[in-house]
């Protein structure tokens, strides 16, 4: 069985948790659940569900980056949101995020995000290589 290496950098938010930040086996990089945490102070950004989004997405493409991958080579992608009404403002952020690129895609309304924050989003996505 080849082995489990997990990724830590300082460019995201370090866990808060036991958990890694993603972990990279058989090619693949699975990302833990990302929230709008700012990776230095690891307060929560202020704004609405779309400022959230855009830290979501840059904590997420620092964690693909140090696992030697990229949002470009997201394949499927799980989305939580605290009320499906951000549905569009949500979209309208992570669509500018992969561009012409489409990964696969489930969203799902959730009862409760941790830090009540609006969205969280975790990715699989194949390592560079």
């Amino acid at each position: 069985m080849s082995r489990i290496e997990t990724v830590q950098t300082p460019d995201a938010p370090a866990a808060i948790g036991p958990y890694s930040q993603a972990v990279v086996h058989g090619g693949l990089v699975f990302t833990a659940g990302q929230i709008a945490l700012d990776p230095q102070s690891m307060q929560i950004v202020e704004g609405d569900v779309a400022v959230q989004t855009e830290r979501v997405m840059k904590n997420l493409d620092a964690v693909l980056s140090a696992a030697g991958s990229s949002l470009q080579s997201v394949l499927k992608t799980t989305v939580f949101l605290r009320d499906m009404n951000d549905f569009a403002a949500m979209n309208e952020v992570y669509g500018r995020a992969f561009g012409d690129h489409k990964p696969a895609r489930s969203t799902v309304q959730a009862a409760r995000l941790p830090r009540d924050v609006a969205v969280e989003i975790e990715v699989v996505a194949v390592v560079h290589g």
